[in-house]
C-alpha cells in the first residue's frame, strides 16, 4: 500500500500521542464524536417528531415521513461523492464547510412550512452529514498513533450512536416544549459550537494538489477495500432489518407493554454505545478477530430471536444483546476501509459510510417486505439472520489474508 505521509503537525501530534499503549485520545477525537452525535441526531430525530411535523405542515404522516427517506438517500450518496469532490481541500477545510453547510440547512427547515424546500435543505443536510462522516473517521485516525486507531475511530463512531440514546430523546423533548423547529434550532446552534472547536482544535493540513489526488484513486482497486465495504453493507442491512420493526415485534408478538418499550430500545441503544466503544479499543489489537466474532454473535442472536419472539423476557434480552454486538464492529470496519483504501482514505471512509446506509436501506425493504408472508414478525429477524451471516464470507476472507502480512491494526500513516 502506497501512503502519503501526513502533514509536520498531524504526524508530530501522532507521534507524542499514540505510540504509548497508555496514551490518551486527543479532545479533539471527541469534537468529532460531538459532530457525529449532532449527524445522527438529526437524521433520526424525524422519527420522534413526525406527528408533530405533519399536523404543523398540515400533510399525512407519509409525506412527513420522506424526510427520513430523503435524508438517508443523501448520506448514500453524499459520503463518497462529497468525499471525492473534496479529495483537493483541506481536511478541515472540509469539515468546516459541512458543518456550516448543516447549520443552513437546519436554519432553512426551522423557517420554512414548505414540504419541498424542507425536503431539498434535508438532501442537502444528509450531503454534508456524509461527508463529515467520511472525513471526521479519517482525521481522528491521523491524530493519533497506531496504536489507539481503532480506538479514536470508535469513539467517533460511539457519538453516532449516542445519539439513539440521548439526542433523538432530547430532540423529542425540545419538541414537546418549544415546538419542533425548536429541536431544529437547537441541533443548529450546537453544530455552530462545534464549529468554533473545530477551528481551534485540527490541526491544519495542506491541500492536494490534481495530480496527487486522482493518484489516489488507484488504491481503490484494493481487494481488500471491496471485502470491507461487502462487510458494512450487510452487517449493517441485517441488524437494521430487524431494529427497524422492533416496536411491533416487541409489542405484538412478545407481548411487551407499549409503555416499556422505550425503555427496551434505550438498553438497546445504550448496550451499542458502550459495545462501539468496547469494539474500537479491542480492534486496535485484534481487528480481524472483531470483525469475524462481532457478526457471529450477533447471527446467532437474530437467529433466536426469530425463533423465540413469542416469549417475552427472552426477546427483551435478545434486544439488549442485539444492541450489545450488532453494531459494534462497525468502527473497525470503518478504520480498515481507511487503511485498505490507501492515498484515498477519505474515501474509502465515505465509501463505508454510503454501504452502511445502503445495507440499512435494503434490509428495511426486505424485511418490511416479509411482514405479509407467512413469516409475518419473525420475517425481519429471519432476514436479518440470513444478511448477517453473509458477513462472515468477507470477514473470514480478510482474516486468513490478513495472517500473511502486516497487521492491519498498524497501518501507515493516512493523507488523503
Amino acid at each position: 500500500m502506497h501512503n502519503e505521509a501526513p502533514t509536520a503537525s498531524v504526524q508530530t501530534q501522532s507521534a507524542t500521542r499514540g505510540t504509548s499503549p497508555k496514551a490518551r485520545l486527543p479532545l479533539v477525537v471527541y469534537v468529532l464524536a460531538l459532530g457525529t452525535f449532532l449527524m445522527l441526531t438529526t437524521e433520526f430525530v424525524i422519527a420522534g417528531i413526525l406527528p408533530d411535523i405533519a399536523s404543523d405542515l398540515r400533510i399525512s404522516l407519509a409525506q412527513a415521513g420522506s424526510l427520513i427517506i430523503v435524508f438517508a438517500v443523501g448520506m448514500v450518496i453524499g459520503a463518497p461523492l462529497l468525499a471525492l469532490l473534496t479529495m483537493r481541500l483541506s481536511k478541515k477545510l472540509t469539515l468546516l464547510i459541512a458543518l456550516v453547510v448543516f447549520i443552513a440547512g437546519h436554519v432553512v427547515v426551522a423557517l420554512s412550512s414548505d414540504l419541498t424546500i424542507l425536503t431539498v435543505a434535508r438532501f442537502v443536510t444528509a450531503l454534508a452529514t456524509g461527508a463529515f462522516w467520511a472525513v471526521s473517521a479519517v482525521v481522528a485516525s491521523n491524530m493519533v498513533g497506531s496504536s489507539l486507531k481503532s480506538s479514536a475511530v470508535g469513539v467517533v463512531a460511539a457519538g453516532g450512536s449516542l445519539a439513539t440514546v440521548l439526542g433523538v430523546p432530547i430532540g423529542a423533548f425540545l419538541a414537546q416544549h418549544v415546538g419542533w423547529r425548536g429541536t431544529f434550532w437547537a441541533l443548529g446552534i450546537a453544530a455552530a459550537i462545534a464549529v468554533v472547536f473545530i477551528v481551534r482544535l485540527v490541526p491544519a493540513d495542506e491541500a492536494h494538489s490534481q495530480g496527487s489526488a486522482l493518484s489516489g484513486l488507484a488504491d481503490l482497486r484494493s481487494s481488500r477495500l471491496w471485502l470491507i465495504l461487502a462487510a458494512c453493507l450487510t452487517t449493517t442491512g441485517g441488524v437494521l432489518a430487524a431494529y427497524s420493526f422492533i416496536a411491533p415485534i416487541l409489542t405484538d408478538h412478545a407481548g411487551v407493554s407499549a409503555g416499556l418499550v422505550p425503555l427496551v430500545l434505550a438498553g438497546f441503544g445504550i448496550c451499542s454505545f458502550l459495545g462501539t466503544l468496547l469494539g474500537g479499543r479491542l480492534g486496535d489489537k485484534h481487528a480481524h478477530a472483531v470483525t469475524i466474532a462481532t457478526p457471529a454473535l450477533t447471527t446467532l442472536v437474530l437467529l433466536a430471536m426469530a425463533l423465540l419472539t413469542g416469549s417475552t423476557w427472552t426477546t427483551v434480552v435478545l434486544v439488549v444483546l442485539l444492541g450489545a454486538f450488532g453494531l459494534s464492529a462497525n468502527s473497525v470496519l470503518i478504520h480498515l476501509a481507511v487503511d485498505y483504501a490507501g492515498r484515498a482514505a477519505t474515501l474509502g471512509s465515505g465509501l463505508a459510510v454510503a454501504a452502511f446506509n445502503a445495507g440499512t436501506a435494503i434490509g428495511t425493504t426486505i424485511a418490511g417486505a416479509t411482514l405479509a408472508s407467512p413469516l409475518g414478525l419473525a420475517g425481519p429477524a429471519t432476514v436479518g439472520t440470513v444478511i448477517v451471516a453473509l458477513t462472515l464470507i468477507p470477514t473470514i476472507a480478510l482474516g486468513i489474508l490478513g495472517r500473511s502480512s502486516r497487521p492491519a491494526a498498524e497501518p501507515a500513516p493516512v493523507a488523503a
